[in-house]
This record gives C-alpha cells, structure tokens and sequence, in this order.
C-alpha cells in the first residue's frame, strides 16, 4: 500500500513542509491527530476549500484522526488578503455562516466509529479570552520582526492600503488554535494552504516555546490555471459548494470545460481515485484528447462527490441533451432551469416572436437574413429537433416546461430564450 506521503507527494499536494523526514516517521507510527481550519467569512466554502478538505479525507482514509476547526473566532477578523482589508462582518452573520460551513463539511469525514473525526469552533477559547490575557500568555512568545517577514503582511505593508493591527494579529490567534488543539486533543499536524504557510509555522514555533514539543506543518500548493486566470473563477463569480449559489449544473460544467492542460493536474489533487486509475484516465486523454474522458470523468466525480448521484444524473443528463443526446422534455424542469441560466439567455414578453428573429436576437445569426440563410441550410435547432421553415414561430407546443425554448446553431452553440409572459 502506498504511504500517505507518497501520495500527496504523487498527486501534488506538498508544497511545503517542516521536516518531512520526521513526518514521515511519525505517519508511520499512525494515528496522528491533525487539522485544518477554516473560517466563515462568506456563507459558503468554494471550490478551492476542496483541496483542504479532500487533504484531511486523505489521511483520514490512511488511518489519522482529523479535527475541523471552523474558525467561529479568526472568521470575525479574517486572515488578511494581499491586496485590501477585509469587511468585518456581524458577529451574528459569522455565527450563521458557521453553522453552514460545519454541515458542508461534514459528509466528507467520518465522525462516528474508529478514527472518528471531530469538528471545533476556535470561538470556545478565545470568547472568554482577555486582551491582557492573550497579550501576556501568548503575544510574549512572538517577534515583530518575524511577523512582519510573514508573506500576506509584507504584501500589504507595500501596498496602498497598508494592514491594521486587526489583521496583522490573525497569525497570533491561529497561532493559539494550534497550541490549544495541541494541548486539547493532541494534534500534531496542521495542514493548509501554501498562502497559509507563515500562519502554520506560527504554529509550529509557538507550540515548540511554550510545551518544549515539535509539531508538524504541511501546505499544499496553491491551484493555478494555464491560462493565467485565477482558479475557481468562472466568468459568473466564484464556483461555490452551496447550491443554492452555483448551480450543480455550473458546477459541473466548471469541470467539464477544464483546459487540457490542467485537468491531469485537476484529477491528482481532486479525484479519489487511485493511482492506477488516475494514469489509466491520462493515458486514454492523450491518445483521444477530443473525447475529453479526463473532464468528464472529474466533472462526474466531484459533482457526485459534492452533490450527490441523483443530482449529478440529472445534470449529466441535461448536458447531453443540450447538445443533442437527449430528450430535452425529460429533463428534470428545476436543472434545465439551471442549466439554462448558463446559456445567452432572452426574455420575451407578448407573442412570441418568429425562429429567425430569436436567433438573431440571441446573437447565434448576426441578422435575421442570416438566420433565414442559416435555416435553408440546415444548420438551425429548435429543442435539438432541425427547422427548415424560415417563417416558423415557436408555439405552446414548443414550450419546454412550460416557459423555455433551446435554440442551437450547428452542433455546439446554443442558446434559451424565457418566454415568460408570452401568449401561450
């Protein structure tokens, strides 16, 4: 069986670390007791939450004991950014979102049975916390030369918008999480992002002077696209886990448009298969690139993996049938809705117009003379069915239910047009 660390060195997934050699020594020794935090600063993780999150998952499976910390206390201030000060949000917003965060979380461990996983709020130490306190017992143990040579604080200490005492002193409370997880349940490990790495090793130091004890700290690289453009973005925002803020539809499509030249890379970090798997999934990429096996084979995977089976089925089926392999009347209305919503999409109020003026209006023919030429020759959809008559106009009967229409020039460029309010 591959040790843990082989696999994450495999997949990608050390950036950096303190001394690996001792942490490979005490991985062996097993059941080492871990964490990773995160903090509630939006009402939603994201996309790129995903790496911590399927980290801690990983060495869980390798048999160690993971603690979640969702920071109910480092989510009221917020780990600073490299560019501006965060907004401080109400303290009963960031209780709100904790609640949420923890439930997003937690069907990705096993907190029940051997090797349980716990779940803490760092809020339990440090609400009853004085100023004096926390300055005497734990600001005494850090450098300010140390602190300012941290990577987020020196970017900000450049920039325009300087850094205010608030966030220069996040270090120091995830600092103190670390030590009283130590002291607490015996963590030994923490893992996070390599953005993080100064607020880890924070950690690391301040366990070592004040219990005379060394800890471990593991960050996993930061995920980046080919293109230059950030990941986890798409053109809509950010690609959230909730629901309700992107779609399981978007979100599998955010996979499925995947660049060639990440999604090997992609399925490393994010997939759960094996090793055999992975190589077996690269191998059949690059002998039959266009087929795009990696992308669908990791769209399918993390869409069931965040979304469940019975909502990845329906998205699978909506995207086929967008482009033709499938009846768009079977799909599930709310997903279509959704899916949809992805396309250019027009609103209609009143009759609704003729074929060649929606695919002009929605931009898949420049004008309606085109459009007109467009459908003599052919390459003109309706709701996936060919239309060769340059005066139709969409009726009742067309209404996908109730209220859609799906156009489609050739094979790959679609469009919806809403028909809302118009005469049925």
């Amino acid at each position: 069986m591959t040790h843990i660390l082989d696999d994450l060195l495999w997949r990608g997934l050390v950036a950096q670390s303190t001394d690996q050699r001792a942490l490979r020594a005490a991985l062996d020794a097993g059941g080492v007791r871990y964490y990773c935090g995160f903090d509630p600063t939006a009402p939603s993780l994201h996309v790129g939450n995903l790496v911590q999150i399927l980290t801690l998952r990983r060495l869980q499976d390798a048999g160690h004991l993971p603690v979640v910390v969702v920071g109910g206390a480092t989510g009221l201030i917020g780990d600073p950014k490299p560019d501006a000060e965060r907004t401080l949000n109400p303290k009963e917003v960031v209780a709100g979102w904790v609640g949420r965060i923890r439930a997003q979380i937690e069907p990705y461990l096993r907190f029940a049975g051997p090797g349980a996983a716990l779940m803490v709020d760092n809020l339990e130490w440090t609400a009853e916390l004085s100023a004096i306190d926390l300055l005497r017992d734990v600001g005494r143990h850090f450098r300010v030369s140390r602190m300012l040579a941290k990577e987020a604080v020196s970017a900000r200490l450049v920039s325009e918008a300087g850094i205010s005492y608030t966030e220069f002193s996040y270090q120091v409370l995830q600092a103190l999480d670390f030590l009283e997880l130590y002291r607490r349940h015996g963590v030994t490990l923490q893992t996070g992002g390599s953005d993080q790495w100064g607020n880890l090793t924070a950690g690391t130091d301040l366990i070592r002077r004040v219990e005379g004890v060394v800890v471990h700290a593991l960050a996993t690289p930061l995920i980046t696209k080919a293109d230059g453009t950030k990941f986890g973005k798409t053109e809509s925002g950010t690609v959230w886990l909730d629901p309700s803020m992107t779609s399981p539809f978007a979100f599998f499509q955010f996979w499925l448009n995947a660049d060639d030249r990440d999604v090997l890379g992609y399925l490393r970090v994010f997939s759960l298969r094996p090793r055999s798997e992975l190589e077996a999934l690269a191998e059949a990429q690059r002998e039959r690139p266009a087929a795009r096996v990696a992308q669908r084979a990791l769209a399918e995977e993390l869409t069931t993996l965040v979304h469940g089976p019975v909502e990845c089925a329906h998205v699978v089926a909506a995207s086929r049938a967008l482009f033709g392999e499938g009846e768009l009347s079977d799909v599930d209305p709310l997903t279509l809705a959704a899916s949809l919503q992805e396309l250019p999409v027009v609103h209609t109020v009143g009759p609704t117009p003729p074929l060649v003026e929606l695919l002009a209006t929605t931009g898949l023919a420049p004008s309606r003379s085109a459009a007109r030429r467009m459908v003599r020759q052919g390459g003109a959809y309706l709701n996936n069915v060919k239309v060769t008559d340059e005066e139709y106009v969409p009726d009742v009967g067309d209404l996908l239910a109730g209220r859609w229409l799906v156009l489609r020039r050739g094979r790959r460029n679609l469009a919806a047009v809403d028909v809302g309010a118009s005469s049925r």
